[in-house]
């Protein structure tokens, strides 16, 4: 059995987004049941040079955004330099999946060999194929963002399980 690479990129990243944009907003309800700013939650982090909350949802988007947007020979879409509120960030993640979404599944599926280029925010590069960058960089990286932005909301308070990072079963 081959699974393909839009499977492991858009297949995971979408429904992994989604849960992410439920935990916002069970991080809304919680800071909004105990009449606390959303901005402290979003500007948590778990030690001092880590990304914040707002940040790791940022990052979670990127590299979805970036992997697919590379994978498919297409421009990623971007978004502005403005601290994004909480209703923003699920705004974001909903065009990081429309995003991922509209990229052809063919043009994914065949960049397995491709060499692509991911750069960073510091402009330097580092070259991949399109497999190697899915598989040993953008799907890690994703995944840790998304872990630790679920890890900074469990750490604040938030009533949230593994099934809430997990999200409902699936079938692929």
């Amino acid at each position: 059995m081959t699974i393909s690479l839009y499977e492991a990129s858009v297949g995971v990243f979408v429904p992994y987004l989604g849960n992410l944009s439920a935990l916002l907003d069970r991080g809304s309800a919680y800071a909004s049941a105990r009449n606390i700013d959303p901005a402290i939650l979003l500007n948590m982090r778990l030690y001092p040079n880590m990304y914040s909350l707002r940040q790791q949802v940022g990052e979670a988007n990127r590299h979805a955004v970036i992997a697919c947007a590379l994978l498919a020979g297409r421009e990623p879409h971007t978004y502005g330099d403005a601290e994004p509120d909480i209703t923003e960030l699920k705004s974001r993640i909903d065009t990081a999946i429309d995003f991922v979404q509209a990229m052809p599944r063919s043009a994914i599926d065949g960049a397995a060999d491709k060499e692509v280029a991911f750069r960073f925010r510091n402009g330097a590069e580092r070259n991949f194929t399109g497999r190697s960058l899915l598989l040993t960089f953008s799907v890690p990286q994703f995944f840790f963002h998304v872990t630790t932005a679920y890890d900074i909301l469990r750490h604040a308070g938030v009533d949230l399980a593994k099934k809430d990072f997990l999200g409902p079963p699936r079938q692929v």
